[in-house]
């Protein structure tokens, strides 16, 4: 049997693993591919593993909690479940990528002249001061009325809601390892939460690393970022398709 410290270390560094999962790397991946900036990428990795870890303390503590055992049929449902949302956030990567093209200038007409072409300029945000350090890779905001640039609630809590069903889909598995390593169910429940907090930060670095390439060609190579973003897209499709089609075998 484990000692509290060695279920402590052992579950930050699973945690840590857990991150890099392929199913959890693709569905960041498509909620990472338009960001421009690392920090904003990091920020999606967090928001994934509190969604994560917290459907693994609410569900995984229950069960440690009463000895129970999630019905397998309920399981393979949640799997399926992760993969049809596979699909969706690819699907949605792809039309978002393929919606951005943008012409690089834009005609400028006057009475009695011919339109004359003038290259789109970036919109300035009133009453927010800002830096770009490492090359623009760090977006940092500064001085009065500074904040992240507004997003849509939905986009804001995409990647919880992700990480909250990618959560709900491993509690099986990672209830049933806890409940076979440690007898005492308080030591079990500290060890789900430094799990989920080595899941948090591991996706954070994780999100932080594929978000480099996105954003480095956003600034530099446009086309290129589309093309990963439609990769990505169709990748996490893929993954999706194959994942159901095996649950559906295999059931």
């Amino acid at each position: 049997m484990l000692t509290l410290a060695s279920s402590l270390v052992l579950g930050f560094v699973l945690g840590l693993r857990h991150a890099t999962d392929a199913d959890h790397v693709i569905a960041v991946t498509t909620i990472v591919g338009r960001e421009r900036h690392l920090l904003p990428a990091a920020r999606v990795g967090a928001l994934w593993g509190i969604g994560h870890t917290g459907a693994i303390l609410l569900a995984g503590g229950l069960l440690i909690a009463t000895g129970a055992v999630v019905p397998s049929a309920i399981a393979r449902w949640l799997e399926l479940g992760v993969g049809l949302m596979l699909v969706g956030l690819g699907a949605m990567a792809s039309v978002a990528a393929l919606r951005s093209v943008e012409p690089p200038f834009v005609p400028v007409v006057g009475p009695g002249h011919p339109p004359v072409f003038h290259r789109r300029a970036p919109v300035a945000i009133p009453g927010k001061a800002h830096r770009h350090l490492f090359g623009g890779l760090l977006h940092v905001h500064g001085g009065p009325g500074h904040g992240p640039h507004r997003r849509s609630w939905p986009q804001q809590l995409r990647p919880l809601l992700v990480g909250l069903m990618h959560g709900l889909a491993g509690t099986a598995a990672v209830s049933l390892l806890v409940l076979g390593t440690i007898d005492d169910p308080w030591q079990a429940i500290v060890y789900l939460g430094v799990f989920g907090l080595g899941t948090i930060g591991g996706m954070m670095l994780a999100t932080a690393a594929i978000a480099l390439p996105f954003a480095l060609s956003a600034r530099r190579a446009p086309h290129i970022n589309r093309g990963l973003q439609l990769i990505a897209g169709g990748g996490s499709v893929v993954f999706g398709v194959v994942l159901i089609r095996s649950l559906i075998a295999g059931g």
